[in-house]
């Protein structure tokens, strides 16, 4: 078998630790995620750097000492996402059910009544992966991935995903996440990180530019498809977490997708804003400028 060959012992050796952490007790599991964060904020320079430079500009009102502050939370909250991921991807529903609270469930259900499918749309939060699969507890789910680079890691990504929602969808598998929609299925989707300026538009995220990508309202135009902003929100003092289904959107799509790109970039923002450490700042979301303007990472 591939995988066993030694390239891929180390990975194995450390997927094995991971597996014991995610079996510890769900208070210790927490506590080992912030250290596996902190560890990250040591290790990965660049990353820090990025996400730095993007708390600077998204947060102006920060002083040094506040953003350096909010700059290792989120990192701690990094290391908790990467142990909740695995904890949604390997641990049984029994384990994991009692520390979901879903919020905004009869909004789904009000949409799948349409008849044209749902699309999920979501942001990339640090618990993300484990707020999904609360949802799965509920309601059967499409969701959308990006394949990973790394054969062992694709292979326990798409295995595990798919043991859990119904169906897992290559991010540009565009006719397969049609299809979804016209079986009436909900498509989890998230389309805030920078995609490029192909489908994209420039529109206000935290007051910048950014590139932002159309495929939502194309989704909707075509099929009809209701859309229903979801987010995932870790709680305070070890109480689990909050997952938010809101209203789907009216009059959506509209006639102009930068109009649209806008809307949604300020749900995103507004939910940022309330737990602004579990986003996921390490990403080069404004590294796409409008013609004329340069790269605005200089690192």
């Amino acid at each position: 078998m591939i995988f066993l060959k030694p390239r891929y012992w180390l990975l194995w050796i450390g997927i094995g630790l991971l597996w014991c952490l995610i079996h510890l007790p769900y208070q210790w599991q927490l506590a080992a995620g912030r250290k596996i964060g902190r560890f990250a904020y040591q290790l990965a320079q660049r990353r820090r750097r990025i996400a730095n430079f993007n708390l600077k500009l998204c947060f102006p009102e920060l002083n040094n000492i506040q953003r350096g502050q909010l700059l290792h939370q989120h990192f701690e909250s990094l290391g908790m996402g990467l142990l909740e991921m695995l904890s949604a991807w390997w641990l049984p529903d029994a384990t994991l059910k009692p520390l979901g609270h879903i919020q905004g469930l009869e909004h789904l259900h009000a949409a799948l009544k349409r008849g044209k499918g749902v699309i999920l749309l979501s942001a990339h939060f640090t618990s993300l992966e484990i707020g999904t699969r609360f949802l799965t507890m509920h309601t059967p789910i499409h969701a959308t991935y990006r394949q990973h680079e790394n054969p062992l890691i694709e292979y326990f990504m798409k295995k595990s995903r798919e043991c859990r929602a119904e169906k897992a969808i290559p991010r540009d598998a565009v006719r397969d996440m049609l299809r979804s929609l016209k079986q009436n299925k909900s498509l989890w989707f998230a389309i805030d990180q920078n995609f490029g300026h192909k489908n994209s538009v420039f529109a206000q995220f935290f007051g910048i530019p950014a590139a932002t990508n159309t495929a939502t309202s194309r989704l909707a135009q075509i099929t009809g498809a209701a859309v229903v902003p979801f987010f995932v929100q870790r709680l305070e003092n070890h109480q689990g977490y909050k997952v938010i289904l809101q209203p789907a959107l009216d009059n959506f799509p509209s006639e102009k997708p930068m109009q649209d790109a806008r809307r949604i970039n300020q749900l995103i923002e507004a939910q940022i804003r309330q737990a602004p450490e579990q986003y996921l700042w390490v990403h080069r979301r404004f590294k796409d400028r409008p013609e004329g303007e340069e790269d605005v990472y200089l690192i």
